[in-house]
Parts: C-alpha cells; structure tokens; sequence
C-alpha cells in the first residue's frame, strides 16, 4: 500500500477503538485516515453542509502522529483520530462566525481571527486528535434544531434529510453521522449537543457546568454553556470527554470541578452490567406537564422492559408533587424555550472579544453592537429578541463591562437543585431514563422545533445528560434516550448509558422505508 494514499476505509463504523487497532495491525495510517475522511468530505458534504471551514494542515498534522507513533512515541487513545470543531470554537487559523454573515468577511462581515485556540481545542491537538475543520451552526447558535439561518446555509440530518438534523451543533452531529469524522466538538446552552445527537442517532455528553472550559467559545451564556463531544458510540464520548474535562486557569468555574474527576479516567465504570440494581427515575407529569406522543410512549415502554432486563429498578414519575415542574416558564414571546440566565450575555460577550487578542477587529460589546447593528439580533425581529424580556438584561446591555446579579436566575438554579437532589436522595436514584425527545423529529423546514424532555431544566441546574441512540420511529426517525443524573455524575451515568448500549443492541439500522 502506498504511503499516504486515501484506504477504503469504513468510516461510517469507525470508532476509536478500530482507529487504534488500525494503527497497530498497520492497516492503515493517520495520514492515510484523514486523507480517507476529505475524500468523504469532498464527496458528500456539498449534501450535507456540516464544514464550512476544511483545515490545510491536518494531514501534515497526521503525518507528525505516524512519525512519533513509529519512533516509539506512547500516544493517547485519540492520537490520529479525526475530529470536527464547532465554528463558534476558537480555533487559530479560522476566522470565529457563530454562523453570522456578520462575523464573516467574505459575506459581507467581519473576521474574528483568534490569536490562540480555546481551551478545548488546544486539549484536543495536545492529545494529538487531527483537527480537519470547523462545523456549521445557526447565526449565534441561537436555536436547538437546525442550522437554516447560517450564512453558510442549512445543515443536512443524514439518517433523515427531511428532518431537522438538530442544533446548534448541527454541522458537528452531521460531520459524525455521514463519516467525515470520527469524533466532533459540540456546545450546549439549552439542547445543543443533546438535540443533534439524538437527531441522527448518535452519543453526546452534556457536562455539568464547570467540568470543561468554555474560554475561546462565543457565549450564549457564561452561566449554561457547556463544551462536550458528539460520538458514535459510549466508549468514544468518554475518551473524548478525558481530553476536554478539567480546570482552566482562563476559566475559573472549572476549579469546581478539581476532585470530581474519576481517578481511572470516564471509561472507568463502562461495564455491560452497570445498570444491574440501579434504580432508574422514569419521565412523568412531575418533571414536565408535558406528554409523550403515542409512539414515543411505546418505544419508550420498550425500553423500559430493556432497563429492567438488564437489572435497573424502574421508580415512576418521581418527581410527582416535588413542585419541579413547576419551576419551568418559557422566556416570552418563546412557547418553549426557558431562557433564564442568558442575561449576561453582553458582558459574556465583551469577555469574549476581549480574549481574541490585540489585532481583534471587535474588542468590545459596542463595538460588536455597532458592526452588527442593521442585524440588531437583540431587537423584535432578532434571533435573540427573547433576551429584552429578561430581568437584568437591559442593565448588563448598559453596561457590558460589569457582570449582571442576576438574582431571578440565582434562585431559580437552588430550587432547581434542592428539589432534584432531594428527589434523587428520597427515592436513592442513580439517574434518570427519559425520552430525550417527546414525539418525532418536525420537518427541516417547517415551523416546528425539536420537543425535548430536558432542556432548561438540565441547562439551568447544570446538570449533565447522556444522548444515547435507542431506535427509530416507524418513520425512519431516531427515538433517542437522555440519561440524567446529579452534578459530576458523568462517569456513572456513561456506564449506565453504556450498559444500555451493549445490552439492548440499539446500533440498528433504521426500518426500510418505502
């Protein structure tokens, strides 16, 4: 075989596992699997869209991890493996959009060239991942099921392209999905990387917030956003999350998270037995006044016959008169979407900018809100036009400089939290099993968005979730389940979810459609 020439290699399957084990027989090289991944970049992602920006040096990139893989270099489990970074990630090279022709010069914008990677991103090139882009999203990341507004244009789901493919990190699941890429970098605020990765059919990690830094990433909210990776399968998450967990110094939440790391790293509990005597918190009326569909009440009976096979103690609707339900409200003119604690993101901004460094062409709030201002996205036709309802918010946009207190959202987090721990404690749970949507997938361009079980309520706790894949609606659409549990619990919660994984057999083709 001739050195760096593009294999034929099953990149639809491919984990990091078989990446690995690849390397080892000599099946294949690094340089030679990210050669293989722009071939299927160049042949399918003019259907997809899920890259916007390709990166030039990743197959040098790659040719570095096969010279020090043959001079006897030890490399971690993700040295070689192709990755995808959303766009809003800082990432030396590329100008930072946020899927905004106002953040793009060449649509009319202007460019934010970082002058260092975000936290994440550096993590993952030191673990010697081949970095081979960034990936698409809606303008700000501002919504939770597609990516239709981006400059760059719609995102395309690849297990059901008429469908929503979720957001916002819609590029990332899709760039997963159709085998661009192994792995992929998403970001949540309220559903982002549980919403596409349930989409098409894959796994995402939810942290809890202050587990990995979000420095270098454009905010949505400094006290909601979390970074975490989009696999295909349970094992892959947890190696990518090894890499992204961890205290920054450029992110002082993350010294919270000093301790709570798992001594053998996130694959230590992956066990086909984990859910064995677990007891198992079940969807009701008492997390959320809202139903499943019917179907989704069947697959969803499945899988509880699934969880108790393999050993969980099912406890039903346990949160019924705790009050949590309660707790949600929708931010006006929204039906949805609670967005309580995006408050400060005027100031989250200015952080953010301040960061770029000195040749940043914004530096400031104002001078974001000036260069973009005949697109004002916070006025009544803007993405985020929901934010003026917030209290706070028009003092932290008076003063972007000063961080806002934001006591509505403050209180609104402990209650949150006091009543999940003690319904966790009273009922001794160790995670909770949703739907991680209530009915099917709505049509990609219509007006329907993604109805999840968990968003706000997870964002606002900062709680983390498992998207794990559990089948397909008689449509061809992927059913997915949200593992949930308390603060720092990812490591149990990842052998729960992969327990499910290995024991239930949901890697299944989708049913043959007429």
């Amino acid at each position: 075989m001739e050195q760096g020439s593009a294999m034929d290699i099953d990149l639809d399957t491919l984990t990091v596992e078989a990446v690995q084990a690849g390397f080892r027989a000599g099946t294949f090289t690094a340089e030679q699997l990210a050669r293989a991944c722009f071939d299927r970049i160049e042949r399918d992602n003019a259907k997809f869209n899920a890259l916007i920006f390709l990166n030039s040096d990743a197959i040098g990139d790659a040719r570095k991890i096969d010279e020090r893989r043959a001079a006897g270099e030890a490399l971690g489990p993700l040295a070689g493996v192709p990755v995808v970074i959303k766009d809003p990630m800082d990432m030396v090279g590329f100008p930072t959009t946020a899927g905004w022709a106002k953040l793009y010069s060449k649509k009319g914008g202007v460019d934010l060239m970082p002058e260092r990677d975000a936290p994440v991103v550096a993590r993952m090139r030191r673990a010697g991942a081949i970095l081979l882009g960034k990936t698409n999203v809606p303008i700000l990341s501002h919504t939770g099921s597609h990516a239709n507004d981006s400059w760059a244009g719609p995102t395309i789901n690849v297990p059901m392209p008429d469908r929503v493919p979720g957001g916002s990190s819609a590029g990332t699941a899709s760039a997963v999905a159709s085998g661009m890429a192994v792995l992929g970098l998403a970001e949540e605020t309220g559903g982002s990387i549980q919403n596409p990765a349930s989409a098409q059919g894959l796994v995402g990690i939810k942290p809890t917030i202050g587990l990995v830094p979000n420095a270098g990433v454009v905010p949505l909210s400094g006290n909601r956003d979390v970074v975490g990776p989009i696999a295909r399968n349970v094992r892959d998450a947890a190696l990518c999350l090894d890499v992204l967990a961890g205290y920054s110094s450029e992110d002082p939440k993350t010294l919270a998270s000093v301790g709570r790391q798992p001594e053998g790293g996130y694959t230590s509990a992956l066990s086909p037995d984990a859910l064995n005597g677990k007891r198992i918190g079940l969807y009701g009326p008492g997390w959320r006044a809202q139903p499943l569909s019917d179907e989704a009440t069947v697959l969803y009976a499945r899988v509880k016959q699934e969880l108790a096979g393999l050993g969980a103690v099912l406890v039903d609707d346990p949160f019924e008169g705790s009050g949590f339900a309660d707790l949600r409200k929708p931010t006006p003119p929204l039906e949805h979407f609670d967005a309580r604690g995006l408050e400060s993101i005027p100031y989250d901004l200015e952080k953010y900018l301040q960061r770029l460094g000195k040749h940043a062409p914004l530096k400031t709030f104002a001078e974001f809100a000036e260069a973009t201002k005949d697109d004002n996205v916070f006025g009544p036709n803007g993405v985020l036009r929901y934010l003026p309802s917030l209290a706070d918010f028009r003092a932290a946009l008076a003063d972007p400089s000063l961080p806002p207190e934001m006591p509505e959202f403050v209180d609104l987090k402990a209650r949150y939290m006091r009543i999940f721990d003690t319904v966790m404690s009273t009922h001794r749970l160790d995670a909770l099993v949703f739907p991680q949507m209530r009915c099917e997938l709505p049509p990609l361009h219509g007006k329907d968005i993604i109805q999840e079980t968990t968003v706000g309520e997870i964002n606002i706790a900062g709680l983390p979730g498992i998207a794990v894949p559990a089948g397909y609606y008689e449509s061809g659409s992927p059913f997915g389940l949200i593992f949930v549990g308390r603060q720092w619990d990812e490591a149990a919660l990842l052998g729960c979810a992969y327990a499910y994984e290995i024991g239930a057999g949901r890697q299944k083709a989708a049913p043959m459609l007429d």
